[in-house]
């Protein structure tokens, strides 16, 4: 008898130029790949290496230019200025989604590319769509423009911004694989829908930064994506000067869903340019175990606890970094569900941000963005954190 087969994955393909968004473009990334996708990132310039919105730099896959005879499942567009218009202007991303079109093929696209790519082309005439608030004048009147964060229409899926792309990329996961699928991931990830943050704080004190913000980032191997990324980019709008540093032999680190994250510095040097206003350590599996046991990290971090300087983790990193190194003694906390277990005291595990004093927290991917907004507010003002959830779509 013949051994049953399983099914080759669906393939992805998502183009990145100079000028992405960085979280429009690394959430679909990460959640098309949880879902069990093959997903090429291509280079829509001329080099594998791309330094998209806010300095984040991606190594990707292949270029796109390579891409053109293959064929794929679904293409996705991010958004981003001026991201959107180069993805606009490339020929050879034009030739690729229309021949995919005309085959009926699933595409999608996020932000300003609904406007300033699909649309310019024509691929959305006769379709609804929805975009930025800001782009969606620019819709042809061929184009319906509808006020939703997310649009599914015939084999088009378009969404409106950074906030919903966790929202843009589980329409995807459903369109492939099926509301089975999107369960099983929104469930894990801790995952909703509802704009806004909010923060469980105890002991309150006073953030105090002199002049822009000074913040470190430490990356390894299998650091979670999604989280450091969404971090990196809500900082950085906010004007903050966020470092991101490698622990790894070199700048280029493969994060837990295979995004290739360029550093800026490699610790050593980061070390150099202490001290730091903040320290923040992702998450993710196995990159908050490599980050735990990094002896210069841990060093740092304590330097900055007894300086009373504030310091956070996200997800695995709180139970891998924080606890064993008595980084949280006396404070209270948050981290991933798998790993409340982890903590000496977990009766916080169940809020979504927490801050203690000079301590921040949260839980997964899915509260990434609730936290970043929450750091801004503590270390920059309520009002700037509301600049910020503006900017993002993520209003608070």
């Amino acid at each position: 008898m013949a051994m049953a087969t399983s099914p080759s994955p669906k393939k992805v393909l998502l183009p990145i130029v100079a000028g992405t968004e960085p979280i429009e473009a690394s959430i679909p990334i990460d959640i098309l790949r949880r879902a069990g996708a093959d997903v090429t990132v291509a280079s829509a310039g001329d080099a594998l290496l791309v330094e998209i919105m806010y300095g984040v730099k991606i190594l990707a896959d292949e270029l796109l230019a390579d891409c053109a005879a293959a064929s794929y499942d679904l293409i996705v567009l991010p958004g981003g200025v001026p991201g959107a218009a180069n993805l606009g202007g490339c020929a050879t991303l034009e030739g690729i989604l229309r021949k995919h079109v005309e085959k009926g093929g699933l595409y999608a696209a996020i932000c300003a590319a609904p406007p300033l790519a699909l649309a310019s082309w024509g691929l959305l005439d006769g379709h609804k769509a929805t975009g930025h608030p800001w782009f969606v004048e620019k819709f042809p009147p061929e184009v319906t423009a509808v006020d939703a964060n997310v649009v599914v229409d015939g084999n088009a899926v378009t969404g409106t911004g950074p906030a919903t792309s966790m929202e843009f990329a589980l329409a995807l996961v459903e369109q492939l694989y099926g509301k089975e699928k999107v369960e099983q991931i929104t469930k894990l990830m801790l995952v909703r829908y509802e704009g806004g943050y909010s923060m469980k704080e105890l002991n309150s004190v006073q953030w105090h930064c002199s002049g822009t913000p000074k913040v470190l980032l430490p990356l390894a191997n299998g650091s979670e994506e999604m989280e450091a990324i969404t971090i990196v980019d809500a900082l950085r709008r906010a004007n903050a000067d966020v470092i991101v540093a490698s622990v790894e032999d070199g700048f280029d680190v493969t994060a837990r869903y295979g995004t290739r994250i360029v550093a800026d510095v490699m610790l050593d040097e980061a070390a150099d340019r202490a001290p730091f206003d903040l320290i923040i350590v992702p998450g993710g599996l196995p990159g908050a175990k490599t980050l735990g046991r990094c002896e210069q990290l841990v060093t740092l971090l304590k330097k900055h606890a007894e300086a009373n300087k504030p310091y956070g983790a996200i997800g695995a990193a709180t139970a891998h970094v924080l606890e064993p190194h008595g980084l949280l003694k006396g404070r209270k906390a948050t981290t991933c569900a798998s790993m409340a277990g982890l903590l000496a005291d977990d009766s916080e595990c169940e809020n979504r941000v927490v801050v203690d004093g000079n301590v921040i927290t949260s839980r997964s991917p899915g509260t990434a963005m609730e936290y970043a907004v929450a750091v801004v507010d503590k270390m920059l003002g309520r009002d700037e954190a509301r600049r910020l959830a503006e900017g993002l779509l993520f209003l608070a």
